[in-house]
């Protein structure tokens, strides 16, 4: 059985007070990664979210599946990471594609459907209400 790898870096302060909070995982066996939630709580507008997959030999399959829930259960990323692409980063704003706000939450990322020992990184910017 593959363990999941997950290293998180919260938060990193950017200039005007932008939080940047990375996640760089490795799935399972089964495809997935659970329970990667930041010890932090985070309020904010999610300005941009990227996800970059990793390189040949550990690209995810094509189509998995990334959420990241707030305490509630609900994916700030509405339904963004869902059927993601392999080969190249996806990047959303919050303005055009409609990314969440979140109020005093842990963020906790999940990964589905990946393939066996896959990775990538998500990143989030999070700008103060």
């Amino acid at each position: 059985m593959t363990a999941q790898v997950v290293t998180i870096s919260e938060p990193v302060r950017l200039g005007s007070g932008v939080d940047k909070i990375s996640w760089e995982w490795a799935s399972t066996d089964a495809g997935a990664v659970v329970g990667s939630a930041t010890t932090d709580y985070y309020t904010g507008v999610i300005a941009r979210m990227e996800m970059i997959p990793d390189a040949a030999g550990t690209t995810p399959t094509a189509a998995y599946t990334l959420t990241l829930k707030d305490d509630n259960g609900v994916d700030l990323l509405s339904g963004l990471g869902v059927g993601s692409a392999t080969a190249t980063a996806t990047v959303s704003k919050v303005f055009g594609d409609g990314l969440g706000i979140v109020v005093n939450s842990k963020l906790t990322m999940a990964v589905a459907a990946a393939g066996d020992a896959k990775g990538g990184i998500l990143n989030i910017y999070i700008l103060p209400l």
